[in-house]
């Protein structure tokens, strides 16, 4: 995969994560059969263990989780090496054919650096990306059983 391709398909990803985001807002509830209040919050609490049990997702811990995708000092690191070590090389037989084997070695390897920290920064972001998704799909799973648990209370939701 080509780096503009990735590219795209993380602005792509991204996109969808922000319009789901938008969309994904919990779903309301309005009482189509006279419920009360009290009513309505006791049903709100019984749907909402409910489509925990059942789903097996906790929306509490779902937003108190940590963004997902690598972070920290250590990301990037092996692209990082492999790339100067893909353009040192490179780098060596470019310059043993020019004449300095050494000088082309030290120039393939700074090229190849740069380009692994690029593609450790893509990678980084695409992780996280896709650990977005998974997030939106987790409580898109929730908010459906909790939604439904409320209609078979006699709810509408909105």
């Amino acid at each position: 995969m080509t780096t503009l391709t990735m590219r795209r398909a993380a602005i792509a990803i991204a996109m969808m994560v922000s319009l789901g985001a938008a969309a994904q807002s919990k779903p309301i509830p309005y009482p189509a059969k006279g419920q009360s209040a009290q009513q309505q919050q006791k049903d709100d609490g019984y749907c909402y263990s409910w489509a925990k049990t059942n789903t097996g997702i906790d929306p509490a811990a779902v937003a108190a989780a940590p963004p997902p995708g690598p972070s920290g000092p250590a990301v990037g690191g092996g692209e990082r090496v492999g790339g100067a070590a893909r353009g040192a090389l490179g780098g060596a037989v470019i310059g043993g054919i020019a004449g300095d084997a050494g000088k082309g070695a030290a120039a393939g390897a700074a090229v190849g650096t740069m380009a692994g920290g690029a593609r450790a920064r893509q990678n980084q972001r695409n992780a996280q990306a896709s650990g977005q998704a998974q997030t939106q799909n987790a409580m898109s799973t929730y908010y459906r059983a909790y939604s439904a648990c409320m209609e078979g209370r006699g709810y509408t939701i909105k």
